[in-house]
């Protein structure tokens, strides 16, 4: 599949930041301060035909690393403790849960794909539970915080990860 909504230097970054190629990418769906995409929007089938339920896929490989600590250390385990507590924080999670599968759905429409297989599954768990904070903070970086409170939360733990300068250089193994 030919990424035509994608620069290649962003396409070359985001291979390096995953270690492989890309697949299904639509467009680069948030670009860290450092100028690296870290987060991709992708269409909800791969090029081989798979369903992916995964819009807003993160890629910075710093970002995952404290993500993945934070998830090492029980934060999804309080986070779906207090959506079981917290109306407010439900129905706000709920709603962040629509707003995910309504931009799915306008690249689908964008791509001319229909993905019957994923319909009203958005991903991380959402909307009753908390099973991945890469997906939450991708939701909440590619768009914008205020839509998804569990993602706003992880962003605000993450720190500046970016501050010791791009996680890859696009001039790395470009050949030239």
């Amino acid at each position: 599949m030919s990424n035509t909504r994608i620069d290649p230097s962003d396409e070359q970054a985001i291979a390096q930041q995953l270690g492989r190629e890309p697949r299904g990418i639509h467009a680069v769906g948030h670009r860290c301060p450092c100028g690296n995409p870290d987060v991709v929007t992708t269409e909800p089938r791969l090029p081989n035909g798979t369903p992916f339920p995964t819009t807003f896929y993160l890629t910075c490989p710093r970002a995952a690393s404290r993500i993945g600590t934070l998830e090492g250390g029980g934060l999804m385990k309080e986070m779906q403790a207090r959506l079981g507590e917290d109306p407010e924080l439900a129905a706000a999670y709920r709603a962040a849960h629509e707003r995910y599968l309504a931009a799915r759905d306008e690249i689908a429409r964008e791509a001319g794909l229909e993905v019957p297989e994923i319909e009203g599954i958005s991903a991380g768990g959402m909307p009753d539970r908390v099973k991945c904070l890469h997906v939450l903070a991708g939701q909440s970086l590619a768009q914008g915080r205020g839509v998804n409170p569990l993602g706003d939360e992880v962003l605000d733990l993450l720190g500046e990860w970016w501050a010791d300068g791009p996680c890859v250089a696009p001039e790395e193994n470009n050949g030239g």
